[in-house]
């Protein structure tokens, strides 16, 4: 489940890639800054597009199961924030 299939080591975590910055960048910002209108709706845009981005890569070339899985659950939580941007 964990291990890395191109080195055989075990892989829980890495370093977040540029997408999943964006999405971190975005979600703090939001919090600390605490936008509102269409600024707030444009971060919130770019927050799900980020992380939507980062999921499809993850389930498409996660380097092992538990990875992909994340992936999944990422690709749920970016539907979610899709649902919330249209309402």
């Amino acid at each position: 489940m964990f291990r890395n299939r191109h080195t055989g080591r075990i892989t829980i975590a890495q370093f977040p890639n540029a997408a999943l910055w964006i999405f971190f960048v975005t979600v703090a910002v939001r919090w600390v800054v605490a936008p509102s209108g269409s600024v707030r709706t444009t971060m919130g845009a770019v927050a799900v597009a980020s992380l939507a981005a980062w999921a499809v890569d993850e389930v498409l070339r996660g380097v092992n199961p538990w990875r992909r899985l994340l992936g999944v659950g990422g690709c749920g939580f970016a539907l979610a924030g899709v649902v919330s941007l249209t309402h």
